[in-house]
């Protein structure tokens, strides 16, 4: 039974390849059912995918098949909180290996366009620093990013360059 609460993603045709892809990525991520038309409609045909549920890190979501009407932003974005580099370098690469591209401070958007987080827990812990000017260092140095180095967030905290 779906959840009562369920994030609802719009795709243009590409839901089921997008929740492959995230559930071949992400732990603790699965695709659930899938939808498929009952019969011909004014933009598919029977046996198209509608819609497919999916768990993403536990999440429900709602993969929907829409069209083109509608695409993606950064007014929405998944967070990761990652435990290390390699954890952090590995679903990095993973998105914008997959026909994604590298943004900002630890923002990157995979090839459907949807925007990611990729937040190492230590840049959290160091721009939360109870130190201001540790934590101004760390944030300094995150904004020089697209991938966050955790090393170079930690020797900023430091007070290394």
């Amino acid at each position: 039974m779906p959840s009562k609460n369920t994030i609802c993603l719009w795709y243009d045709g590409t839901a089921l390849d997008a929740a492959t892809f995230y559930s071949e990525t992400f732990p603790d991520s699965a695709v659930c059912a899938v939808l498929r038309a009952p019969g011909d409609y004014p933009s598919g045909k029977q046996g198209d995918v509608l819609t497919v549920e999916f768990t993403l890190m536990g999440i429900p979501c709602l993969g929907l098949n829409g069209g083109p009407a509608f695409q993606h932003n950064e007014a929405f974005s998944f967070q990761v909180a990652t435990d290390d580099q390699a954890e952090t370098d590995r679903l990095w690469n993973a998105i914008v290996g997959n026909g994604g591209q590298e943004s900002a401070c630890g923002w990157c958007k995979d090839r459907w366009g949807l925007s990611w987080q990729i937040t190492p827990r230590a840049l959290t812990a160091a721009i939360a620093d109870s130190d201001p000017e540790a934590a101004k260092r760390a944030f300094d140095a995150m904004m020089t990013m697209t991938k966050i180095d955790i090393a170079a967030i930690e020797a900023a905290r430091r007070g290394g360059a």
